[in-house]
């Protein structure tokens, strides 16, 4: 299966093909992958995601999915590569990491069938849909902040075309530890539904990025941890916290907050405590 990055090569954004060990570029220049600085494998125009649709993550929150998915945007600015620093703002203390495949668009897409949905994609590649849960008692209902802050969308390493998305498995790790371990087939919802599904009134692009939902055990991770997100055929995304330069304005707008609401979603959707959560011993 080819796989397709972007790399900074002499300071330029330069694609090139995976060989080995070794990225290749156009003109023949190599560069080893581990010197390799990463940018983001694909420049959309937009990146959509779903809320829920892996069966095990609707079971964790112990709810029923609707008869359709549901869906939020993550704006460009919120992405981030292979290897870059996810920043969680100094005042906040609720952000979780969520492993996640991401469709990537190739033609532009507007009406289509599911059945017509594959000839429109391009590839795959693998994501990490941040949460700042901080913001959520807010902007539950938009994502925005939640989802859309900076850094929060990190894809990569590479788009691998010609990946079969059926019964693939996708672990994401916490320094080492396996923290999330699903499948592809968990899924409600397949990669072609939702192309399909949001093409209907939303014309996309080539390149546009569309996220497909996470596992179960979506946590919190603190400043020096490693994340990995690890997808059978498209490789390991890996991407290490820290704590940003500056603490939320005080100022101006909502401030983080840590209410039932914010721990029931960071914790792990112990819904039945909303409210009523037993106290610490």
């Amino acid at each position: 299966m080819p796989e397709y990055r972007r790399i900074l090569l002499d300071g330029a954004a330069v694609q090139v093909t995976v060989d080995g060990d070794e990225l290749v570029a156009a003109d023949g220049r190599r560069v080893k992958t581990e010197d390799a600085q990463h940018l983001p494998p694909v420049v959309p125009s937009k990146v959509i995601a779903v809320h829920l649709n892996h069966r095990s993550r609707v079971d964790e929150f112990d709810i029923d999915l609707p008869d359709t998915p549901t869906y939020f945007h993550k704006p460009t600015s919120a992405l981030n590569s292979h290897q870059g620093a996810i920043v969680r703002p100094e005042g906040c203390k609720w952000l979780n990491y969520e492993g996640e495949v991401a469709i990537v668009i190739g033609k532009t897409a507007r009406n289509i069938s599911p059945a017509e949905a594959g000839e429109y994609i391009a590839g795959y590649t693998i994501a990490n849909d941040y949460g700042l849960h901080d913001f959520r008692d807010t902007d539950a209902g938009s994502m925005l902040r939640v989802k859309g802050s900076d850094t929060l969308c990190p894809l990569g390493p590479g788009l691998v075309t010609d990946w079969d998305f059926h019964g693939k498995s996708l672990r994401t790790y916490v320094n080492g530890k396996v923290v999330q371990d699903g499948s592809t087939d968990e899924m409600k919802w397949d990669m072609h539904y939702l192309v399909a599904d949001i093409a209907r009134t939303i014309t996309l692009y080539p390149g546009d990025v569309l996220l497909s939902g996470t596992p179960a055990n979506s946590r919190p991770v603190q400043p020096g941890d490693v994340v990995e997100v690890e997808v059978e055929g498209l490789g390991r995304l890996t991407n290490h916290i820290v704590t940003g330069p500056t603490s939320i304005r005080t100022d101006v707008g909502a401030q983080p907050t840590e209410s039932e609401e914010v721990l029931s979603t960071a914790l792990g959707g112990d819904w039945e405590f909303r409210g009523i959560r037993p106290p610490k011993r």
